[in-house]
């Protein structure tokens, strides 16, 4: 596909405004390597190039050919060039699977004879590809543009997006290796492109427009591994709660598609950004300068106004603005007038040099506590904006640390951004730009001196324990007994508990037990028991027990929810610890989604909730731990004791290994999950369990 040594154009027409005829053009235009054979059986040559009537009538061999015909042709060009000996097409054509059933059959036809046959294909419904290698000057798209030469491979799964892409790269100067639109993805699909330029030394950069994800477990596999030696950046659209609206759980309502999305990349190294603009800006950054070593930033500039705006932004994303060292301010006392500010931001006032700039360049350049520096210009009449970028692309080329520059205004600046692209040195036009791109790409260093994390062991697991409780129910939500029962097979604690289905049995039930106790209301139709008065906590005698029972009971029919109450569950109060939540949810297309946050009543409200998607690691774990706002909770906090961190860890370990083991399980809810004190371990105080066939529609919840 990418490194043809021949090309064969079927449907090339003669009209340039054609997009058969756009095709055969830019791969002439472009001088593409060796031959390019125009297929045409209504003309005896296409813009000066003689043509054929089929492919198996060219006469020597064609590795790809590009596909440009009616829908109703094109597999009979495909079993054609089959016939031939073509192993790579790229299919053009639109109107199959986007388009209803009958596209989806004729799309399964076509990739059934490609495969049956050894071929690879782009599409269908597809822009092309390029390769800028000099040695191939592949253009086979029918876009108008062609980007400078780089190290930045770009699949995109709109060819509409992929024009912009192609454009937006030429008008930045941003140097692109390979280009793919994938279409419909029949066969070749971005995990394959991943793989394909993880081996491609050209290749330093992969940027990916995404509108869907068709094999999310090998697309993690996969991107974890390339993302350890070349960054990914990816835009993906669709951002929707649609799928929360159905939710009947925690979990459900809080882990939307895009919370899936945002774990899955998240754990695979991804760098997710907003907007296609976002995706350059990163680029460019990875394409060209060294990955920071971590967050602390020097700033440098010829006007306080920007310097405030950069420090700002940087305090936004998490960067750091180092303070300088006595020898640096020193150095910078040197030759800046005495009313510049020699502190981080360096503010060397709007009479700034050339000279300047690079001499205070290089002194942050040397400062130990910077890891990386960005430097503002303002155009002043009296300073020449390309003789500062001429100085600043000096200092860049002896740079071991990440160097970004924004030059704003419009002054001279145009030919000082050519200077400072020539120079691999990135450039923006606003001091937030450069700063929402330098924390994304530290983010990624810190990615990549994160440890892999390994999957532990546990040896009380009883799983065909748990897959018979879960086989003796149908579909639905399970009893409390069941839940207990299930949560027991994989270590996970539930206090003492007994069902009661009257007020007599409800006292005989805390005495047994063992005051004081808590009532919950058991039913399958209600899921927030506290917004219906369902709970009641530190029950201490009989007389309470029996006053909690009648006022749950009272409650429902207040509402014409009596039916609804199917008895109550009585069950020892556990005191103290830090509430926590943890669920577990089943995503169209991602699987299982595991989530962990603070927890009680009001967990949908403040949403302190954090992401993976199954399966995790050891290092998942704490990460979920650290991430979550309200993490000085599990430090104690205003005095109170610290929760078990180690014991939450597991914890949540344990629940990702249920739900993968355990493919009837749709969402599972523990909520609150009370994390005692450090080596006393959690309780699960509440759990709900939902089970099904997963890949079913969700059932609507009930009112």
């Amino acid at each position: 596909l990418f490194r043809p040594r021949s090309v064969a154009v079927v449907g090339a027409s003669r009209n340039r405004g054609a997009i058969s005829g756009e095709v055969f053009h830019n791969l002439v235009r472009r001088v593409f390597h060796g031959p390019v054979y125009p297929v045409n059986p209504a003309a005896e040559s296409v813009q000066s190039v003689k043509a054929y009537a089929s492919v198996e009538d060219i006469e020597g061999p064609v590795d790809l050919a590009i596909v440009v015909v009616p829908r109703d042709l094109v597999e009979p060009v495909v079993r054609s060039c089959a016939n031939k000996g073509v192993k790579g097409l790229v299919v053009i054509t639109a109107g199959f699977a986007e388009v209803g059933e009958q596209g989806r059959e004729l799309q399964q036809r076509l990739v059934e004879l490609v495969r049956g046959h050894g071929m690879r294909m782009l599409g269908p419904n597809c822009l092309g590809l390029l390769n800028t290698d000099p040695a191939i000057q592949l253009d086979a798209t029918f876009a108008p543009t062609w980007p400078p030469e780089g190290s930045v491979s770009i699949a995109s799964q709109s060819g509409a997006v992929g024009l912009a892409l192609l454009d937006y790269a030429r008008d930045l100067g941003i140097g692109i290796r390979m280009f793919a639109s994938l279409g419909n993805k029949a066969d070749v699909s971005g995990n394959d492109l991943l793989e394909y330029w993880e081996a491609d030394p050209t290749t330093r950069v992969i940027l990916l427009y995404m509108e869907s994800l068709g094999n999310p477990v090998r697309f993690v596999r996969i991107a974890r591994r390339v993302s350890r030696h070349k960054p990914i950046v990816a835009v993906k659209s669709g951002r929707t709660a649609a799928g929360a609206r159905a939710a009947a759980s925690h979990t459900g309502s809080l882990a939307g598609m895009d919370v899936a999305v945002d774990a899955l990349l998240g754990q695979a190294g991804v760098l997710r950004v907003d907007s296609i603009a976002e995706l350059f800006d990163l680029s460019v950054l990875l394409a060209n300068q060294p990955v920071p070593a971590g967050r602390r930033v020097a700033i440098l500039t010829n006007a306080g106004g920007p310097g405030i705006m950069a420090t700002d932004a940087c305090e936004s994303h998490g960067l750091r603005v180092a303070p300088l060292s006595e020898r640096g301010r020193r150095a910078l006392r040197d030759f800046l007038p005495a009313a510049a500010s020699v502190q981080n931001p360096v503010d060397m006032l709007a009479s700034a040099s050339a000279e300047h700039y690079e001499r205070a360049l290089r002194v942050l350049m040397n400062e130990q506590d910077v890891d990386a520096v960005v430097v503002l210009f303002v155009p002043p009449v009296v300073t020449d904006a390309e003789e500062v970028a001429r100085a600043i692309a000096r200092v860049a080329r002896d740079a071991a640390r990440p160097l970004l520059a924004c030059f704003m205004g419009t002054y001279g600046v145009p030919r000082a951004v050519d200077s400072l692209r020539e120079a691999k040195v990135p450039v923006y036009a606003f001091p937030e730009q450069a700063v929402l791109a330098l924390a994304r790409a530290v983010r990624y260093g810190q990615w990549l001196q994160r440890p892999e994390g390994e999957s532990p062991v546990f040896t009380d697991l009883d799983p065909a324990r748990a897959r018979k409780v879960l086989e003796a129910q149908e579909e639905g939500w399970l009893p409390p007994e069941a839940v207990r029962e299930l949560l027991e097979a994989y270590g996970l604690r539930m206090p003492r508990s007994e069902v009661a289905m009257d007020r007599p049995s409800a006292i005989d039930a805390a005495e047994r037990i063992g005051f004081p106790v808590a009532l919950k209301l058991r039913s399958d139709r209600i899921v927030h028991k506290t917004e219906v008065g369902g709970v009641r906590l530190g029950l201490r005698s009989a007389e309470e027990v029996g006053e909690a029972f009648d006022a749950i009971a009272e409650a429902l029919r207040e509402r014409g929810e009596q039916d609804a109450m199917q008895g109550v569950l009585v069950q020892e109060m556990v005191p103290g610890g830090v509430e926590t939540y943890l669920g577990s949810t089943y995503t169209e297309g991602f699987g299982m989604v595991v989530g962990f946050g603070i927890g009680g009543v009001q967990v949908e409200l403040w949403k302190d909730v954090v992401f993976r998607v199954h399966p995790l690691t050891d290092v998942d774990a704490r990460e979920m731990l650290g991430q979550i706002r309200g993490r000085a909770l599990l430090d104690g906090f205003r005095g109170e004791p610290p929760a078990d961190r180690e014991a939450l860890c597991e914890a949540i370990l344990r629940l990702d290994r249920m739900v993968g083991e355990q493919p009837r399980i749709l969402e599972i809810d523990i909520n609150p999950l009370v994390a005692l004190p450090p080596g006393r371990g959690v309780v699960a105080l509440d759990a709900r369990v939902r089970v099904g066939e997963r890949g079913r529609r969700r059932p609507q919840r009930e009112a």
